[in-house]
């Protein structure tokens, strides 16, 4: 918008017409006064100053709008009857304004002025957004190095972990067979195998990263039974976790198109970590329903819960909550690949969790069959 400053309303109505009649949105003000309240209360891309006005002249309002922190960008054009005098003119340019037009006024010079500052003022803005969406890209990429970083390092030492337990317990075994004592070879070899699993579902873990990453993530689809699929996931999960009662609530469809293994996967996630995440308890739900062509599933723990801020990170690459992340092992990328699998099944994930009274993590599926998405 264009802001047309003179104490004689018939150069205000002359320029503001033409103004108009090239689509340039207009206000006008009759004293310097006026002129300083608008430029307070609107934003202007252009300000045409008359210099000899009474009371405040153009040289006082332009040096008092140039304490505005909203208007000090703000182009100033001053207008003036004295053509000849060049300390006028110099005193007009030191005191904010871009360019100088003598009286009477030349209008297409005037036209070509404004629309000069207007694409001027155009491009700047275009600049501006550019250079936020730059530092916007350049802090996410800070952000996504960091989390990588505090991703290899955390990968580093849950590796390690299991890697160095597997080496002890050999080392151990080697004594035992010297021995001769079969029952402790036996008691090593299966808290081996246990590291060893550790070991194995880590490497599963990243490499699936990879693929994902890579766009190489497979899936075989086929028909199989959900509720076979359970009952199997629930023996393992019961004799790792035999203190532990999952419960399942629900029916589920008698087949389901998807990829056995692989939402198989996301089950064995979501029933880890409701185990893992809830010290003290002993009961996990899992809740099937069918409604409106799709499939229901959630993981029901009744654990620490999660922050309602928190929520909608949980299932991003490599995110793990702080204050649970020194007191609980993982990389961070269970979810992610969760996540990963159920969307390229067409389905969504989510979370609902009150913190203190326990989470449910859940997927969905269509229960027509959608084939692979890219």
């Amino acid at each position: 918008m264009i802001l047309i400053v003179d104490d004689t309303p018939e150069n205000l109505i002359s320029l503001k017409k033409v103004l108009e009649k090239h689509n340039f949105e207009v206000d006008t003000a009759l004293s310097g006064e006026e002129a300083l309240k608008k430029v307070l209360k609107n934003e202007y891309v252009l300000i045409i100053l008359d210099v000899q006005m009474p009371g405040m002249d153009g040289f006082e309002v332009a040096e008092a709008i140039s304490g505005y922190s909203r208007a000090k960008e703000t182009a100033i054009i001053f207008l003036s009857a004295a053509n000849t005098d060049l300390k006028l003119i110099a005193k007009g340019y030191s005191s904010g304004g871009l360019d100088y037009i003598t009286k009477p006024v030349d209008l297409d010079i005037l036209l070509l002025k404004v629309k000069t500052f207007y694409r001027i003022y155009e491009q700047s803005r275009k600049l501006i957004e550019i250079q936020g969406a730059l530092l916007d890209e350049i802090e996410f990429r800070k952000k996504a190095e960091r989390k990588k970083d505090e991703f290899i390092s955390i990968a580093s030492h849950e590796l390690k972990t299991p890697l160095t337990s597997v080496k002890g317990y050999v080392q151990l075994l080697a004594r035992s067979v010297e021995r001769g004592d079969i029952a402790t070879v036996r008691k090593h070899l299966s808290k081996a195998q246990v590291q060893l699993e550790k070991l194995n579902d880590l490497i599963a873990d990243l490499l699936d990263i990879s693929k994902i990453e890579s766009g190489k993530l497979e899936f075989n689809k086929k028909y199989f039974s959900l509720d076979t699929l359970l009952d199997g996931v629930l023996e393992v999960i019961h004799q790792v976790n035999p203190t532990f009662k999952v419960i399942k609530k629900g029916i589920a469809p008698q087949r389901i198109y998807a990829d056995e293994m692989r939402i198989e996967q996301v089950i064995v996630n979501f029933l880890t970590n409701a185990i893992k995440y809830s010290p003290g308890t002993t009961e996990v739900h899992v809740n099937m329903l069918t409604k409106d062509g799709e499939l229901y599933v959630g993981v029901r723990d009744f654990g620490i819960g999660i922050a309602p801020e928190l929520q909608e990170s949980v299932f991003e690459k490599f995110f793990r909550v702080e204050e649970t992340s020194i007191h609980f092992q993982g990389l961070g990328i269970g979810l992610y690949i969760s996540a990963e699998i159920i969307s390229r099944h067409g389905g969504q994930v989510g979370v609902k969790s009150k913190p203190g009274e326990g989470s449910e993590f859940y997927f969905t599926l269509p229960l027509t069959p959608v084939e692979e998405m890219d």
